[in-house]
């Protein structure tokens, strides 16, 4: 595949073209979700509760394989824009090969903590007992989760997102469709209940990495797994640990936001910790097609820097900023005048929709400027310097929103929390221009 059209095709068109694909395949991804919960739900509630509880491990799981894919991806990226083929595929090699120890080590450590970690939020022996049916079977296909993860990042690597598109809609799809055969059984399959939902995640799984293999044998690319590349080389190591490491962080620190927030919501009434959980599950249908379009920078600003190509790196930047900012644009004028409404897909409490609708007016002040940290970040991670983008993470869910929720709902109550919102998205912007104009657009 040629892909020096990473540094030929104007940028607009060609980051459009890289990121449609990306906003495809989450969205589908949040589809699956969604149905997946939906079957597991009808077994009874205590399995909901089951699934619930474990999907922390499970975000961990993901967290891992994507952000060290994060670091795969932005390596090869830079020494393709390089012409450094042999280096490129070193850090194939070596990523794939560090990738299925992680995947290894997960499922082991997961399965292992895993009693311990649900006793820490139930008492309840059936709540338990499902947990656990379910996280055996979840967590033994996490070596395939992470090979499945490792192959979309090196294939977008090369700037070809759809054969990503394409990999995950067919196992989302499979998934969905064999969630009803398993969890209730049909014709010759036996209903396995929770077991069936673990079961059929993982068989997903498995195509996906069936068609990322066959698309890779067939079509070769410019990018080659061999033997001859897992000599040993720490340097191409440090820095696939270098950019991952801190990609994962980045994906694991809203957890801990959502955590600190609800500790101190919950101390005023339940309806608000309920209004958090709503306006998060808004936030990610906002955020998709933002983070898709990241997704689909993140190679070319790659590929550009390693080629030299310091002005286009710029552009790319600018044309990325432009696009985001034009999404939050439109994400605030609904939250604006449909707040009502929003609330309302999730609750009939009108209590709940009253205050809620509150609470997303003062939180959307702060989705337009948010673009700038969500870019330069997304750039970072491009450029290879991942230290600098969990700065921007670190400011953007730990340092600033914390210490502001705290303080501000001592004055304000709840309220306060909703203002933190804003004025960290404001502050992280000022932080995250500063940096961007020391490594980005200086």
């Amino acid at each position: 595949m040629n892909d020096t059209f990473m540094k030929e095709k104007p940028v607009l068109p060609l980051i459009a073209s890289m990121a449609l694909p990306m906003v495809i395949s989450m969205l589908v991804n949040s589809l699956y979700n969604i149905v997946d919960s939906f079957f597991v739900a009808k077994i009874n509630e205590n399995a909901m509760t089951a699934l619930s509880l474990v999907f922390p491990l499970q975000n961990f799981i993901n967290a891992v394989a994507i952000g060290f894919g994060v670091g795969i991806n932005a390596v090869i990226a830079f020494y393709l824009g390089a012409d450094d083929e042999k280096n490129a595929n070193t850090a194939a090699a070596h990523g794939l090969i560090l990738t299925m120890l992680h995947g290894i080590l997960m499922m082991f450590g997961c399965i292992a903590v895993l009693p311990l970690f649900l006793g820490k939020f139930t008492a309840d022996e059936q709540v338990i007992a499902m947990g656990l049916r379910y996280s055996k079977i979840v967590f033994t296909f996490s070596p395939v989760i992470a090979l499945s993860l490792y192959f979309e990042k090196l294939f977008q690597a090369v700037g070809n997102m759809k054969v990503s598109m394409v990999s995950l809609m067919i196992g989302c799809f499979a998934n969905i469709l064999l969630d009803p055969v398993l969890i209730f059984g049909a014709g010759p399959f036996p209903a396995m209940e929770i077991e069936g939902a673990a079961l059929a995640t993982g068989i997903g799984q498995i195509l996906s990495v069936a068609v990322y293999l066959i698309v890779y044998v067939r079509h070769p690319m410019r990018i080659r797994l061999s033997r001859k590349y897992l000599t040993r080389n720490t340097h191409i190591d440090k820095k696939l640990y270098a950019i991952g490491i801190p990609a994962i962080l980045n994906l694991a620190l809203p957890s801990l936001l959502i955590t600190s927030l609800n500790a101190i919501l919950s101390a005023y009434s339940q309806i608000y910790v309920v209004i958090l959980g709503i306006y998060y599950k808004l936030q990610t249908f906002l955020y998709l097609p933002a983070n898709g379009i990241i997704q689909g920078m993140r190679p070319v600003i790659g590929y550009n820097y390693g080629a030299g190509e310091s002005k286009r790196v710029k552009q790319i930047f600018y044309v990325t900023l432009g696009m985001c900012v034009s999404i939050m644009l439109l994400g605030t004028a609904i939250c604006l005048l449909l707040p009502g409404q929003l609330i309302g897909l999730f609750t009939t409490n009108p209590e709940t929709i009253l205050t809620g609708q509150t609470a997303l007016r003062i939180i959307s002040a702060g989705f337009i400027v948010s673009a700038v940290s969500v870019t330069v970040s997304g750039a970072l991670e491009g450029l290879g310097k991942g230290a600098a983008s969990l700065i921007i993470s670190l400011s953007r869910y730990v340092l600033i929103i914390i210490p502001a929720a705290f303080i501000l709902s001592n004055i304000y109550g709840p309220t306060g929390v909703w203002n933190a919102f804003w004025i960290t998205e404001l502050l992280t912007a000022v932080i995250a221009f500063y940096v961007a104009r020391r490594t980005i657009i200086s």
